[in-house]
C-alpha cells in the first residue's frame, strides 16, 4: 500500500527521500560522533535546539534559522569547556541541555497567539517533512559529504590521533569547529524526522550496530547508512500502516534491531 501511496501523495514522497537524505547523514555524522566519543555532546546540541525554535517562533523567522544557531552556539560553548581541564563539562552540559529548552519553552509561551505543536519538535514525524525541510536536509548532506569526503584522510587522522594530526600540520582547531557545525547541522535536519529527544538515537544506533559486524571506519561508515536507510524505510512503513507517530516507531525498531543483533553476536547484552 505504501508503495502505491508513494506516487500519489507528495507527503510521502518527501517521507521517503527525507529518510534516504537523513539515512546518508546519519550514518557519516553518527560514526564521527560514535568514534569521537561525543555522544552527551550531541544530546545537549540537539536539546539546546529548542531554545532556538522557541525563539525563532517569537520574533516570526524559520524554525530551523533558529534551531541552527542554538545549536551552534551550545557546541561552541561546549566545545570551550572540553579544552579546560578543569571544567566539568558533563555538568556544563546538562546546564546548556536544561537552560536552552526552558528558554525555549518561555518564548513559546510569550508569543500571543496559538502556540506550535511542540510534540512533533520533541518526538517527529516523517510525514509532516516539507519541501523546504527536504530541500535543507538535502543542503546539509550535500556540504556534509563535500567537507568531509574531500579531505578523508585527513579527517581520520584527526578523529584516531589529534596529536599525530598536529604534527602532520593539520589544524585540529579548525577541525573541531567545521566537526561540530556538521554536528549541529545533522541534528537540526533531522528535527523533522526524529524530535529533539529522538535524534540523538537515530544518529547513534546505526553506527553501534555495524560495529558489531565491522571493524574499519569506512565498512562501519557504509553499514551504518544501510542500516539506518532499513531502520527509517521499515519504521515509515509500520507507522503509515498502523496510523502511530512515525519518530517513535523508528526508533523502537532500530533499538530492537540493535538489541536482537546484539544478543546473536555477543550473547549477552553489555559485553
Amino acid at each position: 500500500m505504501i508503495l502505491m501511496d508513494f506516487f500519489k501523495y507528495d507527503f510521502l514522497r518527501n517521507a521517503v527521500l527525507g529518510g534516504l537524505f537523513a539515512s546518508i547523514l546519519c550514518g557519516i555524522i553518527g560514526t564521527i560522533i560514535i568514534e569521537k566519543k561525543l555522544v552527551m555532546m550531541s544530546g545537549g546540541v540537539a536539546h539546546a535546539s529548542l531554545g532556538g525554535i522557541g525563539l525563532a517562533h517569537f520574533i516570526g523567522i524559520d524554525y530551523l534559522l533558529g534551531a541552527l544557531s542554538f545549536s551552534f552556539l551550545s557546541s561552541l560553548i561546549i566545545s570551550a569547556s572540553r579544552k579546560n581541564e578543569r571544567a566539568y563539562t558533563d555538568t556544563i552540559i546538562g546546564m546548556i541541555w536544561s537552560l536552552s529548552m526552558a528558554i525555549g519553552l518561555l518564548f513559546i509561551y510569550l508569543t500571543p497567539g496559538f502556540p506550535p505543536d511542540i510534540t512533533g519538535f520533541l518526538f517527529g514525524d516523517i510525514l509532516t517533512v516539507s519541501n523546504s525541510n527536504l530541500l535543507f536536509i538535502g543542503v546539509s548532506l550535500l556540504i556534509t559529504l563535500i567537507v568531509i569526503f574531500s579531505q578523508f584522510n585527513y579527517w581520520k587522522y584527526f578523529l584516531f590521533d589529534e596529536e599525530y594530526a598536529t604534527i602532520l600540520g593539520i589544524n585540529t582547531n579548525r577541525y573541531t569547529l567545521v566537526l561540530f557545525a556538521l554536528i549541529s547541522l545533522a541534528i537540526v535536519s533531522l528535527i523533522k524526522l526524529a524530535g529533539i529527544i529522538l535524534i540523538i538515537a537515530l544518529l547513534t544506533i546505526p553506527p553501534m550496530l555495524a560495529k558489531l559486524f565491522f571493524n574499519q571506519f569506512k565498512s562501519v561508515m557504509i553499514a551504518s547508512i544501510i542500516i539506518s536507510i532499513f531502520s527509517i524505510w521499515v519504521g515509515l512503513g509500520i507507522s503509515y500502516s498502523l496510523n502511530i507517530p512515525s519518530g517513535i516507531t523508528i526508533i523502537i525498531f532500530s533499538s530492537t534491531l540493535f538489541f536482537i543483533s546484539k544478543l546473536i553476536k555477543t550473547g549477552n547484552l553489555f559485553s
